[in-house]
């Protein structure tokens, strides 16, 4: 018994340094000596600063070896998203035209322990890559560089120290500059849905975006879910700076959150808005949406509500990985007005629609908020021997008072369908609920409360303006929400609102965001194809028949 007891000792110390070691590691910042480093007044470098040396993992014990040396233009930012994947920005002094935008696969991720992930586009400067499976146990995330056939291996013989790669629960993301002030979207702040949140003690923090000394605060004045406004920094500290980041601080005391949000000046806006306005005059009706792989869609969506009256189209690309910009080009050249932005955050609808709101302000006086499944229609309208621009003009025929259109929406199910319709959604799916569901709505974008607070399917509205609901048998969205299974559990990808829980978290299984018979698995239901079908309704595939067929073989337009 002596002897097993000596034999244990040592095998025991081992497993206590290993305990302690690793507990050290992922407790160090709630220890005493650690909590000095964030009693510094706005000290913090607003972005994931470089570490000054590897730290040890203790659970993993993996070596990590140097980065091998790339050129200045290389050497990355990059936040950690959902589901592993890295968004790396380039550096705002770098060329990215010496990385192709049209072609992903000559760019790869490098990460600090050689591996390596192919990186995909992701708008101007900006790239998508998966952390491999192995560097997901090891802490700290570092930045990857990003790598293309254009470098050689003489020129990557030395790195500069890695970033650690930004969180995205805490982040500043994106930023707006009006006339008056800027406009904040942040992650990490504010976690309640549909009310505006106190400012008090919430400051705007302006930094070099090299990093540095901070130059400017300025007191929050809005504060509503993700979305923040300031005023802007005195001109004297901007024209003195150079280039600017913005963040948030939650009080006085408090270190800036992390932020890749560059910040622009007052009058670099107005320049921008003024170009934009010169080239064309404000259209009545625009329609913005969050897209993700919607491409086959597309050219339905947009060449029907371009005939009844959709002047533009905005398109937030959250991190599509189809054919999503060879269709916006092919709808260009058609004459169609369809814009892209690329909007990779995940989560982040109701910012979104806010960010649109805002930014084409002065280019449209009516925004409708609708899905590329979702399609305004009226009964009414089939008596039309064609679509007409003032179908949706009929909508906005209203007191000046009228902030919003609300319209209530009907859901279509799969009709019978196991796959996607090749004549379209208005044309192959035709049985829905009896039920009335949720509704959408067209914003008088002047309208809409400073706060620019929204639950998706309409706006806040500021002081003086009123909502107006249309009867459902005079206008209807007909919501195409539940297709054919393969089209459908597409959507377990992500839920993309801030607020609704994913479709594969176990939890408010009871919401009206959820699918009745469905679970949080991607397990096709028995009977799917024929599931929420009461009502056979034909009235928008007749219309649609009618208006846009192109043969006598009613082949519609876009279909192959």
């Amino acid at each position: 018994m002596g002897r097993k007891l000596k034999a244990a000792l040592p095998a025991t110390a081992i497993f206590l340094l290993f305990a302690a070691s690793l507990w050290l590691h992922i407790f160090r910042d709630l220890l005493p000596f650690a909590a000095a480093r964030f009693s510094r007044k706005y000290s913090t470098i607003l972005y994931s600063h470089p570490v000054d040396r590897f730290r040890p993992n203790y659970a993993v014990r993996e070596s990590i070896r140097s980065l091998p040396k790339l050129p200045p233009q290389a050497i990355a930012e990059s936040v950690l998203l959902p589901d592993w994947e890295a968004l790396v920005f380039l550096p705002s002094s770098s060329n990215s035209s010496t990385f192709p935008s049209g072609n992903s696969g000559t760019v790869s991720c490098l990460f600090n322990t050689g591996a390596t992930s192919p990186a995909r586009p992701a708008g101007t400067g900006a790239f998508r890559c998966i952390l491999p499976n192995r560097l997901r146990r090891t802490l700290p995330f570092y930045t990857p560089s990003l790598v293309g056939s254009s470098f050689s291996a003489a020129s990557q013989s030395q790195q500069d120290p890695p970033r650690e790669m930004m969180r995205y629960t805490r982040l500043v993301y994106e930023s707006v500059s009006t006339s008056n002030d800027v406009i904040v979207f942040a992650k990490g702040i504010n976690r309640r849905q549909g009310t505006s949140s106190t400012v008090s003690g919430l400051r705007c923090v302006f930094s070099p975006a090299s990093g540095g000394a901070i130059v400017a605060v300025t007191s929050v004045s809005s504060s509503a879910q993700e979305v923040f406004r300031c005023p802007h920094p005195p001109s004297a500290n901007v024209s003195a700076s150079g280039s600017l980041r913005v963040s948030l601080a939650s009080g006085p005391d408090a270190s800036p959150i992390p932020t890749v949000a560059d910040y622009l000046s007052p009058r670099a806006a107005s320049l921008g808005g003024a170009a934009e306005a010169a080239r064309s005059p404000r259209a009545s009706i625009c329609a913005c949406t969050m897209a993700y792989n919607v491409a086959k869609f597309l050219q339905e969506w947009v060449a029907y509500h371009a005939g009844i009256g959709v002047d533009r189209f905005f398109l937030y690309d959250n991190g599509s990985e189809d054919e999503l910009e060879a269709a916006v080009s092919r709808l260009v050249s058609e004459g169609f007005n369809v814009m892209i932005r690329f909007w990779p955050w995940p989560k982040t609808q109701e910012a979104g629609f806010s960010h649109c709101a805002v930014v084409n302000r002065d280019t449209c006086e009516w925004m409708a908020f609708i899905d590329v499944d979702e399609f305004v229609f009226s009964p009414a309208w089939f008596k039309s021997d064609r679509p007409n621009k003032s179908m949706m003009g009929s909508l906005i025929k209203v007191d000046p008072r009228v902030g919003q259109v609300s319209i209530i929406c009907l859901e279509f199910g799969p009709s019978g369908h196991r796959a996607h319709p090749h004549n379209g959604v208005t044309q192959g799916y035709t049985c829905r609920l009896r039920a009335e569901s949720r509704h959408k709505s067209l914003v008088r974008l002047d309208a809409i409360d400073v706060s620019l607070l929204n639950s998706i399917h309409h706006f806040q509205l500021a002081d003086g303006f009123y909502s107006r609901w249309m009867p459902i048998d005079t206008i209807r969205v007909n919501h195409y929400k539940y297709q054919a299974w393969k089209e459908f559990k597409i959507k377990f990808r992500r839920r993309v609102s801030t607020y609704v829980a994913d479709w594969k978290e176990n939890m408010n299984m009871g919401s009206n965001d959820r699918t009745p018979g469905l679970g949080f698995k991607p397990i096709k239901p028995d009977g799917w194809s024929h599931m929420f079908c009461e009502v056979n309704d034909t009235g928008l595939k007749e219309a649609t028949l009618k208006w846009f067929s192109v043969d006598e073989s009613h082949r519609m337009i876009g279909e192959k």
